[in-house]
């Protein structure tokens, strides 16, 4: 079953997170990983949510995308995007 990874991002070094970018495509695309979102203007429907900047990453399952979260493949950009701003991070199980 697809799970689906939401991430909200608010950036605190824009340079530091422009080198994050170009390091996460090939760590999700070796867990079977697609980008859904990456980045795009987001408008609240209800309440007062308003993240600067939403991901979402579609992956074959739920491990799978733990796998990609946990991998080697994926630190040097986790370690990156974790100096370069504060993150929020769901993985939900798709229908």
């Amino acid at each position: 079953m697809p799970a689906f990874v939401i991430v909200e991002i608010t950036i605190h070094n824009l340079e530091l997170y422009e080198a994050y970018k170009k390091l996460t495509p090939a760590a999700v695309a070796a867990y079977d990983g697609r980008f859904v979102v990456r980045g795009a203007a987001t408008e609240s429907l209800e309440g007062d949510w308003n993240p600067q900047r939403m991901v979402v990453l579609e992956f074959p399952s739920v491990e799978r995308a733990k796998e990609w979260w946990a991998s080697p493949e994926y630190t040097e950009a986790k370690i990156i995007r974790q100096q370069a701003a504060t993150t929020k991070m769901l993985v939900v199980e798709g229908v």
